[in-house]
C-alpha cells in the first residue's frame, strides 16, 4: 500500500525560489470522462461546464502565478466509460500532453488507472467517493459525494411522507449501481421503510418495461430507480406513467427531466424527488455557496449547450474552481503540492456550503469533501431544492448501517482493493511506461 504524508509537498514547495517567468505559459487541464457512449451525459456536459470556466478565466487573464498570468487549456480524452480505453487516455494526458490535474467521473475506470496515477504522482478527481481508497493518495471527491447524498432523500421523504411503508428498488451492477444500491438499502432500513422487490440489471440497459413491471408487481409506495442512466431513467419512468402508478419516485438523478414532464404530466411527475438543482434555483441565491454566479453560469450553459444540462454540467469547473484557488494561494500548478493547499486544515466549503474532508471510515483515507447536499422535488413541473440536509449528521446516526451493507455488496474500500489487485494480476498489468518507481 501506498504511504503519502500530505503536506510534505507543501512544505518542501514552500523552500523553494520562486522564479519570475517572463514566458506566457499554458496550464492544461484533463478530462478523462465519457463523451460518448451510454455515460455520456455524466461527461460530456461536465466538459462543456469546463469550457465555459476556461473561458471565463482566460478571459480575466488566466491563471495568476508569481506575479503572471497563465492561460488555462482543456485537454480532454473520451473514455467511453470503458476501462481499456481509459489507461490509454490517462497515459496521453499526463505523459503526453502534460495535464496538471485529470477530472474524471470515475466508476469502472478507475481501478485500471489506479497505480499509474499514483506513480505519477498525479492529482486526479472523481464524482464518485466510493473509488477511494488509502492506495490512491492523489485521487480526491472534492465535489460530488455519490451515492452517500442519497441518504438525505430517503430522509427527507420517510420525514415528510410517513405514510409511505414500502419501496421497489433496481441498480444496475456495475461501479455506479452497487455502491449507490448498498446505499439506499442502508437508508430504506433507516427509515423504516421495507423494500419489497430488488431488480439487478447489467450496465447495459435492458428492457425497463420488464424491469418496472416487476418492480410494480410487488405494489410498493415507492420505486426508487437507483443511479440508472439518464436513458433508463426516462424510459423506467415512462413505463410507470403507462402503467398507472401514483405514488413516489426517487432517484439519484433525473437528466432533462422537462422531456419526461412533456411525455408524461405535470400531475404524474409531481413530487418526483432527486438530487440535482438547476442553477436558476432560488435557493442558490440565499445561500453561502461556493459557486460563481451560479444563474448566470446556467444561462451561459444553455445559450451555448442547449439542451445538454445535466447533473455533472457544473461540477467539474466547481472543482477547477477549488483547484484555482489552491493554485493561486500556492503559487504553483506542481498537482501533489496543489493537493497539499486544497487539503489545508480538514476544512472548506462545497458548492453548498461548509464542509470537512472526511471519509476514514468508508473509504480508507478522508479524501472526500463532505457537508450538506439539496434534496430536489419537482413541483408544477419545475424541479426545485425543498431542503439541505446533512449527509454528515445522517452518518452520525447510522454510519454502522451503511458500513454493514457497503461490506454485504463488496463495496468497502480493502474488498475494491483486493478485487481490483486480483484483476491486475490476471490481466498481467505491469508498471505504466514513462514512470519510474
Amino acid at each position: 500500500m501506498s504511504i503519502y504524508r500530505f503536506g510534505a509537498d507543501l512544505e518542501l514547495a514552500a523552500s523553494m525560489p520562486r522564479h519570475d517567468m517572463r514566458a506566457r505559459e499554458t496550464v492544461k487541464i484533463g478530462v478523462l470522462a465519457p463523451l460518448t457512449g451510454p455515460a455520456a451525459s455524466w461527461g460530456r456536459p461536465g466538459y462543456e461546464g469546463c469550457q465555459i470556466w476556461a473561458d471565463r478565466v482566460n478571459s480575466g487573464g488566466g491563471v495568476k502565478i508569481g506575479g503572471q498570468r497563465r492561460l488555462v487549456e482543456v485537454v480532454a480524452y473520451d473514455d467511453q466509460y470503458d476501462p481499456a480505453r481509459a489507461i490509454l487516455g490517462a497515459k496521453q494526458l499526463v505523459l503526453d500532453a502534460g495535464v496538471k490535474i485529470i477530472l474524471m467521473l470515475g466508476g469502472d475506470t478507475v481501478p485500471v488507472i489506479a497505480d499509474f496515477l499514483t506513480r505519477s504522482r498525479m492529482l486526479a478527481t472523481t464524482l464518485l467517493p466510493s473509488d477511494l481508497s488509502p492506495d490512491i493518495p492523489y485521487l480526491i471527491a472534492p465535489c460530488e459525494l455519490h451515492p452517500i447524498y442519497v441518504v438525505t432523500g430517503v430522509d427527507w421523504l420517510a420525514e415528510n411522507r410517513p405514510e409511505l411503508r414500502t419501496a421497489a428498488l433496481c441498480a444496475q451492477k456495475d461501479a455506479l449501481g452497487l455502491p449507490s444500491l448498498a446505499t439506499y438499502r442502508a437508508a430504506f432500513e433507516a427509515a423504516g421503510i421495507t423494500i419489497v422487490k430488488e431488480v439487478l440489471y447489467s450496465g447495459a440497459p435492458e428492457d425497463p418495461v420488464a424491469i418496472a413491471d416487476a418492480m410494480l408487481a410487488a405494489k410498493p409506495d415507492i420505486l426508487c430507480w437507483d443511479t440508472a442512466y439518464e436513458p433508463f431513467v426516462h424510459a423506467l419512468t415512462e413505463t410507470a406513467y403507462r402503467r398507472g402508478f401514483r405514488g413516489q419516485i426517487l432517484s439519484c438523478t433525473c437528466d432533462n427531466y422537462p422531456a419526461l414532464v412533456a411525455r408524461t404530466s405535470r400531475a404524474f411527475m409531481e413530487g418526483f424527488i432527486f438530487h440535482f438543482p438547476e442553477f436558476d434555483d432560488p435557493a442558490l441565491d440565499r445561500l453561502d455557496i461556493g459557486f460563481p454566479r451560479p444563474r448566470d453560469f446556467y444561462a451561459e450553459f444553455n445559450r451555448r449547450f442547449p439542451g445538454q444540462w445535466s447533473a455533472v454540467s457544473w461540477e467539474y469547473c466547481a472543482i477547477l474552481e477549488m483547484w484555482r484557488k489552491a493554485v493561486e494561494q500556492i503559487q504553483t500548478v506542481e498537482p501533489a503540492v496543489v493537493l497539499s493547499a486544497m487539503r489545508m486544515g480538514g476544512g472548506s466549503h462545497n458548492v453548498f456550503g461548509e464542509a470537512r474532508w472526511w471519509g476514514r471510515e468508508l473509504f480508507g483515507v478522508d479524501n472526500a469533501l463532505v457537508g450538506s447536499w439539496p434534496v430536489v422535488r419537482i413541483t408544477d413541473g419545475v424541479a426545485r431544492i425543498v431542503e439541505l440536509r446533512s449527509i454528515l449528521d445522517w452518518w452520525e446516526k447510522h454510519g454502522p448501517l451503511l458500513l454493514r451493507h457497503m461490506r454485504a455488496c463488496g463495496q468497502m474500500w480493502d474488498q475494491r482493493l483486493t478485487a481490483a489487485t486480483m484483476d491486475a494480476a490476471a490481466m498481467g498489468r505491469d508498471q505504466p511506461p514513462g514512470i519510474s518507481s
